[in-house]
């Protein structure tokens, strides 16, 4: 589930061609999670649902059985823009940050483990509040010069504040 390897590029060093791809498929999957995330922040459609593959999945399930809560698995892009915009637009500010990227490539798909820490406050009442650590794990699919997110599960380190009242 999570990438491990001892280094993070395995094209070999002396072939500068293959050294630039890699690095550009890198940059790519990377940018992916960030259009996730920021998506999200702005509550901006068109980013959010550009981070996914149209057949994609979002498996929340594992972070919030940490609180005892049971949402579904959303399936398809769509689906999970209108659901996740829709849950936080006008009642929740968000802020994602995405750190400890680890990339593994396999010609058009792609593994990536990130740490995510995702703050969530109420509009209405910022002082009600969770704050998240998740670990994400993210299988990707090529999409022309692009990286899109196929698969996308999202567990829970640790947490602060009240996420059902976040998260229902």
């Amino acid at each position: 589930m999570y990438v491990t390897h001892d280094r993070a590029l395995t094209a070999p060093s002396h072939d500068t061609a293959a050294v630039v791809a890699e690095l550009r498929d890198r940059t790519e999957i990377i940018d992916a999670l960030h259009r996730f995330a920021l998506g999200q922040d702005l509550k901006d459609k068109e980013l959010f649902a550009s981070a996914f593959a149209a057949d994609a999945e979002l498996d929340f399930r594992p972070a919030a059985a940490k609180w005892g809560a049971e949402p579904p698995l959303m399936s398809g892009r769509d689906t999970i823009v209108t659901t996740v915009l829709a849950m936080f637009t006008g009642r929740v500010d968000t802020t994602h940050q995405v750190t400890n990227a680890r990339i593994a490539v396999d010609g058009d798909t792609a593994r990536l483990a990130a740490l995510v820490e995702a703050q969530h406050l109420l509009v209405a009442d910022p002082a009600v509040h969770a704050l998240l650590k998740n670990p994400y794990a993210v299988d990707l699919v090529r999409d022309g010069d692009r990286w899109v997110i196929r698969r996308l599960r999202i567990d829970n380190t640790w947490y602060t504040g009240d996420p059902t009242a976040i998260f229902g």
